[in-house]
């Protein structure tokens, strides 16, 4: 009995997992993109969200996922942090560090410098 009715509750949640996740709470204000040119020829574009709450966002795509970053606070410059990922930016340059690399590791990303694409 308990196993049919497990299977049912996972049965009834698949639909609800497969739906897009949004968050309709949080009111976008503003939207810009960059993209970013880094060290080794390597390349990033990054989206900002800005939210009417005062909260901003990075949208990143990171070793091929999408990675919705959240400002934290920084000392200097504009920090983002999404699991293990740190994305942070000042002016136009920005690095990309992953907290589970060693001590010493380089940053997944360094030097990298932005262009401006667009402002919504």
């Amino acid at each position: 009995m308990k196993k049919m009715l497990l299977a049912l509750v996972v049965l009834l949640a698949l639909p609800a997992m497969a739906a897009p996740l949004g968050v309709a709470d949080i009111n976008i204000a503003t939207r810009s993109w960059a993209r970013y040119a880094c060290d080794g020829a390597q390349k990033i574009t990054a989206s900002y969200l800005n939210a009417s709450s005062g909260q901003s966002f990075a949208l990143l795509r990171i070793e091929g996922k999408t990675m919705l970053l959240v400002n934290t606070l920084s000392a200097s410059g504009a920090k983002y942090v999404a699991g293990s990922y740190v994305w942070w930016t000042k002016g136009a340059h920005a690095t990309l560090y992953d907290q589970r690399a060693a001590e010493n590791a380089p940053p997944m990303l360094a030097n990298c410098h932005s262009t401006p694409l667009s402002k919504q």
